[in-house]
């Protein structure tokens, strides 16, 4: 039977439930976004993809002491191509949380005003028309462009200076006046209906590349290595934003688009300023309207508040601002046959199944996979080979198979049997995974962990993915030859592989390789003999840590020695180094139990100090240190009065502080306001210094 958390709406969910529930989704959406931004090769549809985060912070709202450490809402954006430099943003280019209704924008309007704490006066907002293209940042100084960039994972992307300079639409000298003598003017990058038409006619008649959409022909013309390809493509660009800058240029949203205008920027024409929640709904419906007539694709309306100053405060939270979001048009649909349901194998033995569809044209994209989550989700759809289905899709990715066609099912149709073994050599059997409370969930796993070759070649894609390692030339195809060889079979084995002459010397003779391919590979591995804290921490694949808590947990240990010291510990369960971790702002209990487990293991930690003798692992990045409260570990407890407790925690983590949801000794400050209970008494206890919130606020200034 289906597990009934997976239909039951949120609010009547018990808390065992919601825990199981959004590990499912955590799970589920970090194995979409890693076939999205790393393999290019989505399996699910945007339609779907949002479904999934929107249950995901709707359970999270009404369960927030739950929220994961690799939570979906606390992930943003893709990982940069090792074939461009990296760039650093002075400021992250996050991505935007989603709306999908009226209601939604009503309660965008209504977090905005609490937050703020403002009266009835109706919010300004500016509605800028959602352009489906490739975000990029243009760099300028003294008005002159200096360098272009990539959005890649949102604080590293893609140098692209020399294709961006190519771009007509680009200033390379920014016109007027009034701009700041250092400014990073952020836009999208896209290709018209009548140019991606072209392209893909000339692409035909001289049997080159074809695109499926006018966002991947966006893409892959500007991340061409020789940049007179770029230059050939008709590449168009819109401005809408900015990142570091040297002083304000502008007081509202508005006034910023107008500034950008008279620089020499094109901006979208279906901007406008509105006001309130009817002002909200009147131009998504506007834009709506007159989206089949545009000459370039929107996919959404984004809102952002108008004000600066107001953006200034509300801030960001995690991966998105809290001052915009953008809402989605809704999905298309179509009907296809299922051919076959296959098994895939993740690289924690999750087991996910995926239907071969018949190929089927939606919104001009050919589409011919779609995940079918788990074998409950099979179950509650009654999905079989032979069916007819419908399949929605709301962008340029794989759909998902919204239900079956009744009255179509063929008369031999027999239900799908979900296997009870994994499909590895090894037959091993297949569990469902349990929380911590021992509720079952809908996750089926191998149960042969690393004696399971699927896992073991997932855990080796893992480490050289681009959010991790970034180790180009090792794809799936090289990484499965080198396992079934045994060339590799762990990340240290990647390592030697590159002083192994005599091994190097015989990829030479192979067919596909050659001198330069084996040369381009030694050098791509020792590239990354130097590694950040937080990619190495990322790239041990261990369970519920992503790269957010990977940063935190760098940020938090500093160094590698520190950390692996402080891992020792937690793996013995040594209740102070646990209770370390556990403090962590974001970190919860599925990150110490998986941690715990991981350090407990014997063959983990040969592994480990394998691959760190193979390594120079850089310090974290280190936080403000010239502010009173840089360094000192922070909590807020009970209700404060002039801000929220989001914006307390934002500005305290601006100043360098780390903010933990737990008392300890190792806390340096507890802020206390009304209706402070057990954490003050803690405090007391150990008699760490407690402040007010106009204390606290006297300390940290303005």
């Amino acid at each position: 039977m289906p597990d009934p958390a997976t239909t039951l709406a949120p609010k009547l969910l018990s808390q065992a439930a919601a825990a199981g529930e959004l590990a499912r989704l955590a799970a589920e959406i970090a194995a979409h976004d890693l076939r999205y931004y790393q393999d290019e090769a989505p399996t699910v549809s945007d339609a779907d993809y949002d479904a999934l985060k929107l249950r995901n912070a709707a359970i999270e709202a009404l369960f927030a002491h739950l929220r994961r450490d690799d939570s979906p809402s606390l992930r943003v954006g893709a990982a940069r191509a090792a074939s461009f430099s990296p760039v650093r943003h002075g400021v992250p280019m996050l991505s935007l949380d989603n709306a999908f209704s009226d209601d939604d924008a009503a309660e965008f309007d209504a977090r905005v005003r609490r937050f703020l704490r403002l009266d009835d006066t109706p919010v300004a907002y500016v509605a800028e028309p959602k352009i489906d293209g490739l975000s990029a940042s243009l760099r300028y100084e003294n008005g002159l462009l200096v360098q272009g960039a990539t959005r890649g994972d949102g604080r590293v992307g893609e140098d692209v200076t020399v294709n961006l300079k190519t771009v007509g639409e680009i200033p390379h000298r920014l016109a007027g006046s009034g701009w700041p003598n250092l400014i990073e003017v952020r836009g999208e990058i896209y290709l018209g209906h009548a140019e991606f038409a072209a392209l893909n006619a000339a692409a035909l008649a001289g049997e080159g590349r074809t695109y499926a959409n006018p966002r991947n022909a966006a893409s892959g013309s500007l991340r061409q290595i020789d940049a007179t390809i770029t230059a050939a493509r008709p590449l168009r660009f819109f401005a809408y934003a900015w990142g570091l800058l040297e002083a304000p240029f502008a007081k509202t949203q508005s006034e910023a688009l107008a500034a950008l205008r008279a620089w020499g920027f094109q901006v979208t024409p279906l901007s406008s300023r509105v006001a309130g929640v009817e002002g909200l709904r009147s131009a998504y419906a506007t834009m709506e309207a007159a989206r089949p007539t545009l000459p370039f694709d929107i996919d959404g309306v984004v809102y952002k508040v108008d004000r600066l100053d107001w953006q200034d405060r509300l801030g960001f939270v995690s991966r998105s601002p809290r001052w915009a979001v953008a809402r989605k048009f809704p999905a298309e649909k179509a009907r296809t046959v299922v051919e076959a349901i296959d098994i895939q194998v993740g690289r924690t033995g999750a087991i996910t199944p995926v239907a071969r569809l018949r190929p089927v044209t939606v919104g001009g994209v050919v589409v011919v996979n779609a995940t079918l989550h788990n074998a409950d989700e099979i179950a509650r759809k009654d999905i079989r080979v032979g069916d007819t289905v419908v399949v929605q899709r709301a962008g340029d990715v794989i759909p998902q198979v919204v239900e079956v066609v009744p009255g179509a099912r063929p008369t031999d149709s027999v239900a799908f049997l979900f296997p009870e073994v994994c499909p590895c050599d090894l037959a091993t059997p297949l569990a469902r995974e349990t929380t911590t409370a021992g509720i079952e969930t809908v996750v089926r796993r191998c149960t042969g962990e690393f004696a399971c070759p699927f896992q073991r070649i997932e855990h080796l894609k893992h480490f050289v993915s681009r959010r991790a390692f970034d180790i180009e030339g090792l794809g799936e195809k090289q990484l499965t030859a080198f396992f079934d060889e045994g060339l590799i079979a762990e990340p240290a084995d990647i390592f030697k592989l590159a002083r192994d002459e005599r091994t190097l010397e015989s990829l030479r003779v192979r067919d596909g390789y050659g001198e330069t391919s084996v040369r381009n590979l030694k050098a791509s591995i020792e590239a990354r003999r130097r590694i950040g804290l937080d990619r190495f921490i990322y790239g041990l694949g261990i369970r519920h840590v992503g790269e957010t808590t990977a940063i935190t947990l760098a940020r938090g240990y500093g160094d590698v020695d520190t950390f692996l010291a402080a891992m020792d510990k937690v793996g013995k369960r040594d209740p102070a180094a646990i209770e370390e971790l556990d403090a962590f702002d974001q970190v919860g209990g599925a990150v110490v139990e998986a941690a715990a487990a991981y350090f407990a293991e014997d063959h983990n930690r040969r592994i480990l100090q394998a691959l760190k003798d193979e390594l120079t692992v850089m310090d974290a990045e280190r936080p403000k240190t010239d502010t009173p409260v840089a360094g000192k570990t922070v909590v807020f407890t009970g209700a404060l009065e002039h801000m929220t407790r989001d914006e307390a925690k934002a500005r305290a983590e601006r100043l360098g502080a780390k903010v933990s949801s737990s008392v300890s000794a190792k806390t340096d400050i507890v802020v206390a306001g009304p209706g402070a209970g057990s954490k003050l008494k803690v405090a007391a206890e150990l008699g760490l210094t407690v402040m007010t919130e106009d204390e606290w606020s006297a300390l940290v200034g303005p």
